[in-house]
């Protein structure tokens, strides 16, 4: 079985789909089904043998395709027309984001080929309520409309540039998918951990730091596997300055960083690095929280005596036997003093009333 390989876009991914027995060579343009819908797109992967144990790498959720047909000079007319198509529905876009003051940025507008569909890429601060701007583009274009929030990485590729190189932007010209870049790579090319000299238009971590960490870190922490983790309260360095590690999570083997700036991250084990090497310990040796504590030893109990057999008792003296009762001398009873006659007080002569 052949397959090629096509991008959708410069500097996009690349799918691979079945030519359908049509010869086709690198640079071809050719008409494909995806799941935006048809597209043109062009070959950079010549038709090759796919062999039994290898997956080729198509739109996520689809299977292997078969390419439309093979694009013809109208096609390609079609498709610069659409081009001239996109600048005028970028003006018209921009002028009804400022009609209802929504807070975001248009960065750029595609169209499918058969214009079923239209995509408009901007970056916001936060969410952005754009439903009235749908309905208004949609009344005029008639078509379909998506409002695509993407971030600055994608804002950088999508509008190209020069980096500090003088060369056009890597994730503009070639590359095709955004790779993961920490700052350990700068600190094992013996670079400058000042975040304005290693960070690219985007603002993030330049992507070329990858290219060459091969080279650089043949014996690196990294290569043999070799994981370590801040301590709680240390102070570290990340991609957009210094800062304090205040929390640690086991499972997802990251650190929430308070930065000077008081602006709190989150970011990997591998993406920081420590000012004080006695920071950072093997991952190996911490516990993890799934770890249960380790049980302390109990104190050993005392041994009780073994009990004495009744032969080797030692009997006590009972207690000296009471007398009975009727051998028991009887107390003295307390005299009972007589009672008092009740007449014996004088009677109080009867008042004389002064009247008489």
């Amino acid at each position: 079985m052949q397959i090629i390989g096509v991008r959708l876009k410069k500097a996009g991914k690349i799918f691979f789909f079945d030519p359908d027995g049509e010869e086709i060579s690198k640079g071809d343009w050719v008409l494909v089904d995806t799941a935006r819908g048809l597209e043109c797109a062009q070959v950079v992967v010549g038709a090759r043998e796919l062999s039994a144990d290898e997956t080729p790498q198509t739109e996520p959720g689809l299977p292997l395709k078969k390419i439309y047909r093979k694009a013809t000079a109208d096609d390609l007319r079609q498709l610069e027309e659409n081009h001239a198509d996109e600048k005028r529905a970028f003006e018209i876009c921009e002028q009804k984001i400022r009609e209802h003051d929504l807070p975001m940025k248009l960065i750029n507008v595609e169209f499918t080929f058969d214009v079923s569909k239209m995509i408009f890429f901007f970056t916001a601060d936060g969410r952005v309520d754009f439903r009235d701007l749908v309905r208004d583009l949609a009344s005029i274009f008639r078509t379909r409309i998506e409002l695509r929030q993407v971030g600055v990485r994608d804002e950088a590729k999508l509008l190209g540039g020069m980096g500090g190189c003088g060369r056009p932007l890597c994730c503009a010209s070639f590359l095709g998918d955004f790779i993961s870049v920490s700052i350990r790579m700068a600190k094992d090319q013996n670079l400058s951990l000042n975040p304005t000299k290693i960070s690219g238009v985007c603002g993030r971590l330049m992507c070329c730091l990858k290219f060459e960490n091969e080279m650089y870190c043949e014996n690196c922490p990294k290569q043999n596997n070799v994981a370590l983790r801040p301590k709680v309260g240390c102070r570290v360095i990340f991609a957009e300055g210094e800062g304090k590690v205040v929390a640690i999570s086991f499972s997802r083997r990251n650190a929430t960083i308070l930065l000077d700036t008081n602006k709190t991250v989150v970011a990997g084990w591998e993406e920081i690095l420590p000012i004080n090497a006695e920071d950072f310990v093997p991952a190996d040796e911490m516990p993890s929280i799934e770890e249960t504590p380790v049980e302390q030893p109990k104190p050993p109990r005392m041994e009780r005596p073994p009990r004495k057999e009744p032969s080797e008792r030692v009997e006590r003296p009972r207690r000296t036997e009471r007398p009975p009762r009727s051998e028991r001398t009887e107390r003295p009873r307390k005299t009972e003093r007589p009672p008092r006659p009740r007449n014996d007080r004088p009677r109080r002569p009867p008042r004389r009333d002064p009247r008489k």
